[in-house]
């Protein structure tokens, strides 16, 4: 019994341990890094991505990509995470923080087989971590609101290599109205930037309404297309009759009777509305059903009324117009109602819809985005979102840095010189992680066609000079000052990136043992593709790297 091995896992389970684990997950890691890498920088490439119901979706947004391929491997997942972690916090840099976090584990492969241990990496990667942070803070450039110029730039910077590229110099603009329009004193949230897509036109031909644009039409034919200086209630409730809380049975044994009953409803319908004249209602915008009655008499009194307006139009039409929204029709008094300048039905893009605009001080403003074809029009708006994303955090934070792989260069340099400050074998895990952050000017040099070590030797001889803004112009291959050129960035993107990459490449490597229960096993051995990524043989189906290698 002394040498017997205790068997603990069922005969279904697969379990991979030590080395074989670590270069399991490094390899899944690097993977999918490898597959958004091309898409970096002002000359990056577009993926298509295609689904198994024939759906095309075209574009070089990090994490929509990644969202797209279908990922298996749990620590490929993990990767995956640091780009929707990128894409929640600021909005811009998503693949820039997957291709670091590649790089580290690439970076930490080599250690590893130089027989450094993954703790006393893990240990040295989290202190560059923090002293990069600590790097850019100090560098970072103070901006604040009333700095328009600057956050145009950051808003066309975000833009830059996708799809809104043509027009980015106007969209900028339109972006930076539609944040500081939203902006409250202590927070601003974006989702009061409501964002229409219309197929049909120049991406240059988007603009930016001062209201709200709710996706409806007027309830009735007989009412005004469009309302002047209009007085607006909103309503979440039904203007219909109300319906008891309980099952009842009414018998009615005489016509009268039954008149009586229609002659009912039609009176409480009838001081509803009057009630909206009364507090002078010029246009309704209603949560639930209009009773048919109900519109009669809305339309004899020349109120435009929108039934079925979704809570979030509701919620944005209160902060356009001013107004509040109330639950019962006989509780709304005249201080309840909003203003706008304008309220009508205009066609957009073949369909019909409410503007609601000319609005004083309009805290909810639409962005009217167009283009040529959907695909088109969908990257636009991905690319909207960046830019809305960092003039968000801009304003927020009120600290810039320059673009074009300037940050990375610069922290490389300090980096290296703080490892020689560094005892034990950590200064070797901060050397890697220095040399992992040139992965950024480095494959912005590769994707703009030109030679990367003769780029990086030109970038670090700037940086050696003291040229702290001193980046990558992929256009022309030179080496130019980013400020100057208008390439910045919010310091929120980059630190999020260093410290999200770490955090994921730190706990991939932590892993020294993988195990596939039964169950898992079995449910991805019945999809089929079961393979592991290069080097991860032996985990069955945990290997699957879903549909990237078709969609790619």
């Amino acid at each position: 019994m002394g040498n017997q091995p205790m068997i603990v896992l069922s005969e279904d389970s697969q379990r991979t341990s030590g080395k074989d684990a670590q270069s399991m997950n490094i390899t899944a890691g690097k993977a999918v890094a490898e597959s958004v890498r091309t898409t970096l920088g002002p000359k990056g490439m577009d993926k298509m991505l295609v689904d198994s119901s024939g759906g095309v979706v075209v574009t070089n947004d990090g994490v929509t990509i990644l969202k797209e391929m279908d990922i298996d491997h749990p620590a490929a997942n993990m990767i995956v995470e640091v780009s929707e972690t990128q894409e929640d916090e600021v909005g811009d840099g998503t693949t820039s923080a997957v291709v670091i976090a590649g790089e580290l584990l690439d970076q930490a492969e080599e250690l590893l087989d130089s027989d450094v241990h993954a703790t006393t990496i893990a240990q040295g990667y989290r202190q560059a971590a923090e002293k990069a942070k600590e790097i850019l803070n100090e560098e970072a450039t103070e901006v604040s609101k009333d700095d328009r110029e600057t956050l145009v730039k950051i808003a066309a910077t975000a833009m830059t290599g996708k799809g809104a590229e043509s027009a980015k110099d106007q969209l900028a603009e339109l972006v930076v109205d539609a944040v500081l329009a939203v902006a409250d004193e202590d927070d601003i949230d974006t989702e009061n930037v409501s964002v229409e897509k219309v197929v049909g036109g120049a991406i240059d031909n988007s603009e930016l309404v001062e209201g709200v644009i709710v996706d409806k039409e007027r309830v009735n034919d007989n009412m005004p297309y469009a309302v002047e200086d209009a007085d607006v209630a909103l309503f979440d409730g039904a203007l219909e009759v109300k319906e008891t809380e309980i099952d009842a049975e009414v018998n009615v044994t005489d016509p009268d009777q039954l008149q009586q009953f229609l002659d009912q409803e039609e009176k409480q319908l009838r001081e509803m509305v009057d009630k909206l004249v009364d507090v002078g209602a010029d246009v309704v915008f209603v949560g639930d059903g209009i009773d048919d009655m109900a519109q009669h008499y809305l339309a004899k009194e020349g109120i435009l009324a929108v039934r079925r307006t979704k809570s979030g139009d509701l919620k944005r039409l209160a902060r356009a117009t001013g107004g509040r929204v109330v639950s019962n029709v006989d509780d709304i008094e005249e201080d309840d109602l909003g203003f706008a300048g304008s309220v009508g039905q205009k066609d957009i893009g073949g369909d019909e819809r409410i503007f609601v605009e000319d609005v004083e001080e309009a805290k909810s403003v639409t962005l009217i985005l167009r283009g040529g074809t959907e695909h088109v029009v969908d990257e636009v708006e991905r690319a909207i979102d960046d830019s809305l994303g960092v003039v968000r955090t801009t304003l927020e934070d009120g600290k810039v840095l320059p673009g074009g792989g300037a940050p990375e260069t610069e922290l490389a340099l300090q980096l290296r010189d703080f490892a020689d400050s560094v005892g034990g074998r950590e200064q070797l895990a901060i050397e890697a992680f220095a040399d992992a952050l040139e992965v950024i000017p480095r494959t912005l040099a590769e994707n703009a066609g030109l030679d990367s070590i003769d780029s990086l030797v030109d970038l670090r001889s700037r940086h050696d000079g003291g040229e702290f803004g001193a980046g990558l112009d992929a256009y022309t291959g030179d080496v130019i000052d980013m400020d100057e050129e208008g390439v910045v960035e919010p310091l929120r993107v980059k630190t999020q990136a260093i410290e999200s990459a770490t955090e994921a490449a730190v706990m991939i490597l932590r892993i020294d043992d993988v195990i596939a229960a039964g169950d898992l096993r079995a449910s991805t051995d019945d999809g089929g593709d079961d393979e592991m990524p290069p080097g991860g043989g032996g985990m069955g189906g945990m290997g699957g790297m879903g549909g990237m290698g078709g969609a790619m």
